[in-house]
């Protein structure tokens, strides 16, 4: 396994969203030996809980928990603390909650943090737009003028100004997002879609390789793995075309 190989790995989140515990751990077992993150929703995490992240932990995976954290300062402030000491390695509220909101996240991973000198501080991201979220869904029903493009950037300054290490968004805005905020500012980008499988309910998708090349730092992939024939094969085939580009 060379140097090149586990970046990339590393760099490829591989969404669990399976129903239940044992839906993803039979995952897991394929994937054993690919150094890649593992990303917990919503669904497997209100029917696994917090044991199934660390059991995850326990061998050896870093794990991205994707909650979207949306609420009033204090309660997100909770959130994250509870986060923080479970020891995943990333997690994520929404931008659109506001400074005063994502700043709490961070206190309370820092709160965590001060109790316990053995955690590390995970990643903490913000939602930018969903990938779903198309210019029409953007303009007519959520309310927000101007492109989706102009809205994410928007965003990810509103993020990086209340001290976040960056943001979820669609490789498509990746460039951009790296020229408003500089290099350091981490991009996670869903919606990734290996040439000739289908978009699904993504508006906004690319190709691994593309969103290498755009600058993603970290690129999430669901369905392309997980209803793959051979998820395994699928996963390798990712990371060998993120090496390529």
């Amino acid at each position: 396994m060379n140097d090149k190989y586990t970046e990339m790995a590393g760099r490829l989140i591989v969404a669990l969203d399976y129903p239940d515990a044992e839906a993803a751990s039979a995952l897991v077992r394929e994937l054993e030996g690919i150094p890649c993150y593992l990303k917990v929703g919503m669904q497997l995490y209100y029917a696994a809980g917090p044991a199934f992240v660390r059991e995850l932990k326990s061998k050896g995976y870093s794990v991205f928990l994707d909650l979207k954290m949306h609420d009033i300062p204090n309660t997100v402030r909770g959130g994250a603390e509870s986060i923080t000491r479970l020891g995943v390695d990333m997690f994520n509220v929404h931008a659109a909650g506001g400074t005063a909101m994502m700043k709490a996240a961070l206190d309370g991973a820092e709160s965590a943090l001060a109790t316990d000198p053995g955690l590390s501080r995970p990643l903490i991201i913000a939602v930018t737009q969903l990938t779903s979220t198309s210019q029409e869904t953007l303009n007519s029903e959520i309310g927000i003028q101007g492109s989706v493009q102009d809205a994410v950037v928007h965003y990810a300054k509103l993020t990086q100004s209340a001290g976040l290490d960056g943001v979820v968004a669609s490789a498509q805005e990746s460039a951009l997002i790296r020229e408003a905020c500089g290099q350091q500012f981490i991009t996670v980008t869903p919606g990734i879609r290996p040439a000739g499988s289908a978009a699904g309910d993504q508006a906004r998708v690319l190709t691994p390789g593309e969103a290498i090349r755009q600058g993603s730092h970290y690129i999430v992939v669901g369905r392309p793995i997980t209803a793959a024939e051979n998820p395994r094969e699928a996963a390798e085939h990712i990371i060998k075309e993120m090496i390529e580009a």
